[in-house]
Parts: structure tokens; C-alpha cells; sequence
């Protein structure tokens, strides 16, 4: 039986009470088969406007599937809002989004790739930021190939579906998604332009 187990802790500043995380991959692919038709039996979803879930932290998927059940409860006031993921979890335990979230962290996201006329654009944006408009550098959380950090909640968003990315942005920027710690990805995305979103979704796709 192949089990993830490690500490949950929130890391911005203040590290929270840690809690633990036993999620059994074999159980969780037993677990999947609803999540096939968006995502695809291994967590890379043929569909640019669902998300590719294989190879993403399972920290950080145990935390989304938590979120979307928060928002099913209350009626997308708090958590994370998602007709579709609403209805998904609803009968979820707890015990299964940590199985769910071992299995697709264990399987391996298959690259995209990057248009040749956004990568000198999308790398300067990625790697260093705009200083003029207060946008920090990508970099500074996802990392230089954009894996990110489980701990910290930081995504891995190097090969993502050009498509979710954009949707992604742009609800952090008006708001319909608030569930980013300390609203970090909110204060970003206003920054970002129309421009500046298909940019940075286009460039992560094939991004190493």
C-alpha cells in the first residue's frame, strides 16, 4: 500500500498548528474514476479548461478539494466556488480527499509546451516581474522551474493547461476566487493586464 505522509503547515510568516496527512494512493485511484471525465485517469486532463492535477502537490490538492466542500456548504461564501467541484465532493470524507490527493500527487504531469513568440516575453515576466507596476517576479514563489512548495501551499503551475491558467488569473484579479493565502495572488493578479494573463498562461505550458 503506497502512502504520502508528512505534516500539513501553513508558511507565510506564521506557521500554523501542523496537521497530519495520510493519504493512500492506491486507495485514491480506486477513488478517481468521477474525476477521469475532466481530469483524465492519471490527473492530465485533455481539456485546456480543467486543470492537470498529476504530479501537483498533494498538500495543496488535499487543500482545494477542502475548499471546494467549505464553498459547497455555504453556498460559495467562504473556501473555494465551483458548481461542478461542488457537486464532485459533496459526498467525499475527508479520509477520501486525502486518497484522491496521494494519487494524482503520485502519477506525472506530462509537459505542454510554449509558443516561440511569448517565451523571450513570458520569461521576463515570469522570472523577474514588472518593478514599474508592482508585479513581483513569479519566481519568487513557484520557483525557477515552477514546481512551487507543498509547505507553503505554492503550486506547481509549469506545464498547466494554458486555457485553466488564464480563467485562473483572472478570477483571482475580480475576485471570484479568494482562497489564495493572504490573498497574495490577489494582490498580483490586479496588477495584470489582459495582455500580461495570456502572456504568463501561454508561457508556462512548456515551461522546464
Amino acid at each position: 500500500m503506497k502512502k504520502i505522509l508528512f505534516p500539513l503547515a501553513l508558511v507565510f510568516g506564521l506557521i500554523g498548528t501542523a496537521q497530519a496527512f495520510n493519504g493512500d494512493a492506491e486507495a485514491g485511484k480506486a477513488k478517481s474514476t468521477t474525476c477521469t471525465a475532466c481530469h483524465g485517469t492519471d490527473g492530465n486532463s485533455q481539456l485546456d479548461m480543467y486543470p492537470k492535477i498529476a504530479g501537483q502537490h498533494a498538500t495543496y490538492l488535499y487543500k482545494q478539494l477542502k475548499e471546494y466542500k467549505l464553498g459547497m456548504q455555504t453556498a460559495g461564501k467562504q473556501g473555494r466556488n465551483n458548481a461542478i467541484m461542488f457537486g464532485m465532493v459533496a459526498a467525499l470524507s475527508d479520509q477520501d480527499m486525502q486518497d484522491l490527493a496521494a494519487y494524482f500527487a503520485s502519477q506525472k504531469m506530462k509537459p505542454g509546451t510554449t509558443p516561440e513568440n511569448v517565451i523571450a516575453a513570458g520569461e521576463k515576466l515570469y522570472r523577474g516581474g514588472d518593478a514599474e507596476r508592482g508585479i513581483a517576479a513569479c519566481i519568487a514563489c513557484h520557483g525557477p522551474t515552477g514546481t512551487g512548495t507543498g509547505l507553503a501551499n505554492f503550486p506547481k503551475i509549469a506545464f498547466q493547461n494554458a486555457t485553466y491558467l488564464k480563467t485562473t488569473l483572472a478570477e483571482f484579479r475580480d475576485g471570484t476566487r479568494t482562497n489564495d493565502p493572504n490573498g497574495m495572488m490577489a494582490d498580483i493578479a490586479k496588477k495584470l493586464t489582459d495582455a500580461d494573463i495570456e502572456l504568463i498562461s501561454q508561457y508556462l505550458g512548456g515551461l522546464h
